[in-house]
């Protein structure tokens, strides 16, 4: 049985209103648009749903090795309540940090086999 896609339609607005809420708690000015997942990644990654973040604060969510940004997408997996089998399906991502950070592995994976 092939499994279910999460579509925009069924969660984003769940993703919207948990997003909102913690943004506006935290303080942070941040924007962000829910979209069809799509990556230019597919063999390293292929998620149903892409989180997209920009604003003032974007540079908290990427400092640390990304942390802030990581935490807030395991935290929204966490509010949908979503399997641990399922996480890959949710990707959330700021300034293209995440296609930018893949791209720097594959060249460095590339230089090692060199």
């Amino acid at each position: 049985m092939a499994e279910e896609k999460y579509t925009v339609a069924e969660v984003g607005p769940d993703i919207e209103d948990f997003l909102d809420d913690v943004i506006e708690l935290a303080g942070f000015s941040l924007d962000f648009k829910v979209s069809e997942g799509e990556t230019p990644h597919p063999d390293f990654e292929n998620p149903d749903i892409m989180v997209r973040f920009t604003g003032e604060d974007v540079d908290l969510l990427l400092s640390n090795k990304a942390e802030l940004l990581l935490a807030l997408e395991h935290l929204t997996m966490e509010a949908l309540g979503m399997a641990q089998d399922e996480h890959a399906r949710l990707c959330f991502d700021a300034n293209d940090h995440r296609v930018l950070r893949v791209q720097e592995l594959r060249l460095s994976a590339e230089a090692a086999a060199e």
